[in-house]
């Protein structure tokens, strides 16, 4: 269902009422035949972790990411937040700009990340999400496409979810596509791609917001809005009705 004018969810029903500090711990993740840098926050009692996959050009350190983060742990999910690309691609990619729209490597990585989620102990009981901006939301398509019904929960923000091509069909996974009200193309591109998903699915434009989010409030609604699909099909410290 594509919506535009949806009534927004509260955040604060969302929120635990738990203020203890969530532990901090830095990872390095083996993904295929590098290592890849992460941060692992988990909430007592989560039910659930959210992986972010960041856009072209950005990384774990992304502060649109961390404060989304900081807001699902506060919703009861654990977050994963790692670099897609090593220091050394990174630094190449400065120059080239070839690796950030590499789709197929992105996803490969994603994929190995995941594989590594899967048999930590402190996250193998927990269901998967992803959450994927730019480039990263085509990346978290394709991964999810091979990985079937083991990603519970997809959200795409301002994202490229066209370049993830001939796998939109394969998507079994939940998928939310959020797309600021005055990015016209991004728009027009994630229509395309909505059409193709034959999974359970949602397209939600937020008005008056640009492709980073940056205007006042509005990467707040883009947390209401995946807080509330993540809890639907993670769960989290409160099962939303569905507001639709």
């Amino acid at each position: 269902m594509v919506s535009n004018h949806h009534p927004q969810p509260d955040m604060n029903s969302m929120i635990s009422p738990s203020s203890k500090k969530v532990p901090h711990t830095s990872k390095i993740i083996p993904a295929g035949f590098v290592e890849l840098e992460g941060d692992l926050e988990i909430p007592e009692s989560a039910t659930g972790i959210v992986t972010f996959v960041h856009g072209s050009g950005s990384s774990r350190h992304s502060p649109r990411n961390k404060y989304v983060a900081n807001l699902f742990r506060q919703a009861g999910f654990g977050t994963l937040l790692f670099d897609l690309l090593t220091k050394s691609e990174e630094q190449e990619d400065i120059y080239t700009g070839a690796l950030r729209f590499d789709i197929d490597l992105l996803a490969k990585r994603l994929i190995g990340v995941t594989r590594w989620l899967e048999k930590q102990p402190e996250t193998r009981a927990l269901k998967i999400g992803y959450f994927g901006a730019s480039t990263g939301g085509a990346a978290a398509l394709l991964a999810a496409a091979e990985l079937g019904d083991r990603i519970s929960a997809i959200v795409s923000r301002g994202g490229r979810p066209d370049l993830a091509g001939d796998a939109l069909h394969l998507v079994h996974s939940p998928t939310l596509l959020i797309v600021g009200g005055l990015d016209d193309v991004v728009i027009c591109l994630n229509e395309e791609a909505y059409a193709k998903l034959k999974c359970e699915k949602d397209l939600r434009i937020v008005p008056g917001a640009t492709h980073l989010f940056e205007e006042a409030g509005k990467l707040e609604q883009v947390a209401q809005l995946s807080t509330q699909w993540f809890n639907r099909h993670l769960g989290g410290f409160n099962d939303l009705e569905d507001a639709s």
